[in-house]
């Protein structure tokens, strides 16, 4: 019998955990003449009894694993320490506060198995229930991520999917420390189903993603996919030289023609407020590329294993 692994990540969630295996379990008892089933919970530096709850499960299930990090390296580092410990034929990646439906994981199955694909994932028909401007910047960010890199990134895609092993293993081939596996996912190729459903709320608990992190994370996933970024701060410097250059030559003219007037300060103030805006907007676009260089260069480990079973 072949073996499906469940990877958690978990960052202070000790109000769902028990709420999740409890659902989880009864999608699972309907798969039990195809599949045995293993679940990893990865704890990412959790501050509540969120490994607590864990190991409560432990003492039910021997089938419950977890891995607890030494502090919070984030959810890409969460997913992927689970990626790099399961031991399954069938991996699949779910959040613990159920909003992502467990009963999809019998469809999941059946299109790898019986379909030939090498991967079935999942993407949101519609944001409701989400504050209106943060849909406005995901729609956004979607819109110009796709435009700017050759690696389609999926409208409204989850992390929630189940893999098969061969597509793992190349994953893990990349074992880059600035991850965005969004990309990563699409970048590997591999033949992928989607499927959709409506947006559900969270079981409980708060989400730990705000505004601000969703935005650094936005630009990890631009900068890990696109050079365009560069281009765009090299044309701009292209364009402004050429606006220069044009400038220079109406002032001699304008000099020779009807002599030297003074120049306005409110004008020239405007124009080294705009030189300096765009100077800094580029520098700061060059700064996000040598950052993320300089982090991949250091060789650090993308989680620190505390404890685990």
């Amino acid at each position: 019998m072949k073996l499906l692994s469940l990877i958690v990540p978990c960052y202070n969630e000790q109000e769902t955990i028990r709420i999740f295996y409890d659902e989880a379990i009864k999608t699972l008892a309907d798969l039990k003449d195809f599949l045995d089933y293993e679940i990893l919970f990865i704890d990412d530096g959790s501050k509540d009894d969120t490994l607590l709850e864990i190991k409560k499960l432990t003492k039910i299930d021997q089938k419950v694993k977890y891995i607890s990090f030494s502090r919070n390296f984030g959810k890409e580092a969460a997913m992927y320490a689970g990626l790099e410990n399961t031991k399954g034929d069938y991996i699949a990646l779910m959040d613990v506060d159920l909003q992502d439906p467990p009963e999809l994981l019998t469809a999941m199955y059946q299109a790898i198995e019986h379909e030939g694909y090498d991967c079935v994932a999942t993407k949101r028909k519609d944001r409701e229930g989400e504050p209106p401007i943060r849909s406005f910047f995901a729609r956004l960010f979607y819109r110009l991520i796709n435009k700017i890199s050759k690696t389609e990134i999926v409208n409204g895609a989850r992390d929630y999917r189940m893999m098969t092993r061969q597509m793992v293993e190349a994953i893990l081939s990349l074992n880059e420390y600035n991850r965005f596996s969004k990309g990563i996912f699409s970048w590997v190729g591999f033949k992928t189903k989607w499927l959709e459903y409506n947006n559900v709320e969270r079981v409980a608990g708060q989400t730990k993603w705000s505004f601000w992190k969703l935005f650094k994370y936005s630009l990890d996933g631009i900068v890990g996919f696109s050079t365009v970024p560069l281009s765009i701060a090299s044309f701009l410097g292209l364009i402004i030289c050429l606006f220069a250059f044009i400038s220079i030559v109406v002032i001699i003219i304008k000099t020779l023609l009807w002599g030297d007037p003074v120049a306005g300060y409110p004008s020239m103030i405007s124009i080294i407020l705009l030189l300096g805006g765009i100077q800094l907007l580029t520098i700061g676009i060059l700064g996000q590329y040598l950052s993320k260089t300089y982090m991949e260069t250091k060789r650090r480990p993308i989680y620190i294993t505390r404890e685990k079973n």
